[in-house]
């Protein structure tokens, strides 16, 4: 079987149609600047273009963090980020594989969000698709104006959650093309496999609606059959486009998350990070947490604050993998809480969404959550619900004084959104806590130890799952999938990660840990056969031949 990717575009020297000169220059995919040769230069119509020195891509590394560190703006160094992405990129993924601690904060989480908000004020070139609610019927077609027709990964938004920042309408269009430059840079998916898609259905921002620099369709957002519509659409073209494509439905809001979730999963190539990541990566960081706490899953109690797509899918695989463990669906679900904005989400409550009523126990009700707390006595507090600062020094310290060793996830994003800081955490558990969070914080000194909290961010999962799935062509993605990335990514940390407070591995890691991740994958995808892999192939090898390396590669001999 060959799942081969066309060789890099770099190594194109016996192409008759590679640009030249100031056409070569102004080509991003095939741009090196100053690292052209001499010899490439000359043959290239390059001389007299470039500066005489020819410089090494380090060379180049290394005035690009000189520029990068020199900005006091996070979105400044954003811009610059984008800026370099859309002349060299190459150079690009070099900078951002070799420096994810400082560059994947700024190209997502928490950064992101803020270059969402002002997405149509710092707008400098086009990237991706934008594909609106005028465009019914034609869909297809626009998609066939792709460069790529080897596209592999779909990341789509509709924009309407944002983060934990809401409806940004296209503004959203940050979060595909932020996720997919962390599929090449955390994994190796070839750029020219990714596409980022903006569902443009409008936004109900009116904030947005009278800014003269919005960039979007100028109308209140569709709803039922017309949203429902557009997404068949878009989903038959693109599986007719691009057969094969993997769909990684992102930062939809509730009502539409699940509802195409549920109906998308069974017969196309999709999954809903929000959902499904958030979950993984939450799963793992409990494992990693147990193995100080010691005891089984089935011990724990878990509450999330927040009941929305990230509460459901952590307590569906927390449940899954207590099921693992040999207890039953309904034993396990009754470990699983959910505190909402009306409070604890309990059986008697009316009205509750249909991914809720699992989670809906029988309970009195519960207004607050340190009550909430007190009354379940959890193990875990796990915060997805974008309610800032709400694990307070009272929660915290309920929680302390519950457990020896207090589970305290704080995953909401961006950091204007945690739940708590690390160093609250820490200060108020009396170093306690296994903390671990959404966004990145400093490590902390507390109570003479210092501790290195580490982000509980689906970037060690979604990109390691999508270059498994790509590379075995695999015709689904599972949930099976999804708890083998979470057992994975848990199995990666070191005792001495865990004896500094880190529930994850480092960043500088992310690209072993997803090569480790997608073989996982992949093997899946061969045992349940939704891959014309053979039983014993050398997966390591098929995904290995596949990932991209942003080294230059000479033009000519």
């Amino acid at each position: 079987m060959s799942h081969r990717h066309p060789a890099d575009s770099r190594q194109v020297a016996s192409r008759v149609d590679l640009p030249r000169g100031v056409a070569l220059l102004r080509n991003p995919v095939l741009n090196k600047g100053t690292a052209f040769t001499l010899r490439e230069r000359e043959k290239l119509g390059l001389r007299g273009l470039l500066p005489a020195f020819v410089s090494t891509q380090e060379d180049q590394v290394g005035r690009v963090l000189e520029n990068f560190r020199r900005l006091d703006s996070d979105l400044s160094k954003y811009i610059l980020l984008e800026a370099l992405h859309d002349r060299n990129e190459a150079l690009f993924f070099r900078v951002v594989a070799d420096h994810p601690d400082e560059m994947m904060p700024i190209i997502y989480t928490p950064t992101v969000g803020l270059a969402c908000q002002q997405f149509g004020h710092i707008y400098r070139r086009p990237r991706g698709l934008f594909i609106t609610a005028a465009d019914r019927g034609h869909i297809a077609e626009i998609m066939r104006n792709w460069p790529h027709l080897d596209a592999a990964m779909i990341v789509v938004t509709d924009g309407e959650r944002i983060l934990g920042l809401g409806d940004l309408g296209a503004n959203g269009m940050g979060i595909p093309i932020g996720k997919l430059a962390l599929y090449t840079a955390c994994a190796g998916l070839h750029p020219d496999r990714c596409l980022p898609v903006m569902l443009d259905v409008g936004t109900n921002n009116q904030a947005l609606l009278d800014d003269p620099l919005y960039i979007g369709l100028r109308q209140r957002r569709l709803t039922g059959a017309a949203m429902d519509e557009i997404v068949e659409e878009f989903m038959q073209a693109a599986e007719q486009v691009f057969p094969g494509i993997v769909v990684q439905f992102e930062d939809f809001a509730n009502h539409n998350a699940f509802r195409l979730l549920k109906r998308y999963q069974d017969k196309s190539c999709c999954f809903n990070d929000d959902i499904q990541g958030t979950a993984a990566v939450t799963a793992a960081g409990i494992l990693s947490a147990m193995r100080v706490t010691g005891g089984t899953l089935g011990q724990q109690r878990f509450l999330c604050l927040g009941a929305g797509e990230a509460a459901a899918g952590i307590a569906g695989l927390l449940t899954a993998a207590m099921m693992d463990e040999g207890m039953d669906e309904a034993a396990a679900r009754a470990r699983c809480w959910m505190f909402d904005s009306r409070g604890l989400v309990v059986a008697s409550r009316s009205g509750l969404a249909e991914h809720k009523l699992p989670y809906a126990h029988e309970h009195a009700p519960v207004e607050t959550f340190v009550e909430a707390v007190r009354a379940l006595e959890p193990t875990a507090i796990i915060g997805v619900g974008a309610a800032a600062q709400a694990f307070t020094r009272e929660v915290v310290e309920t929680m302390a004084a519950l457990n020896e060793r207090p589970i305290v996830f704080a995953l909401s994003n961006p950091t204007s959104k945690s739940e708590c800081t690390a160093e609250q955490a820490y200060e108020w558990s009396g170093g306690r806590a296994l903390f671990a969070s959404g966004s990145p914080f400093a490590p902390v000194t507390s109570g003479g130890r210092h501790f290195v909290p580490r982000q509980g961010n689906n970037c060690y999962i979604f990109p390691g799952v999508g270059l498994g799935v790509v590379a075995v062509r695999a015709s689904r993605v599972t949930d099976a999938m999804f708890m083998a990335a979470a057992r994975t990514l848990a199995a990666c940390v070191t005792e001495a990660d865990l004896a500094q407070g880190s529930l994850y591995p480092p960043l500088t890691q992310v690209r072993d840990v997803s090569a480790q991740i997608a073989v996982a994958v992949a093997e899946i995808a061969v045992r349940e056969g939704l891959t014309d892999a053979e039983p014993g192939e050398d997966l390591h090898a098929t995904i290995s031949a596949q990932v991209y390396d942003p080294s230059y590669s000479p033009y000519v001999a």
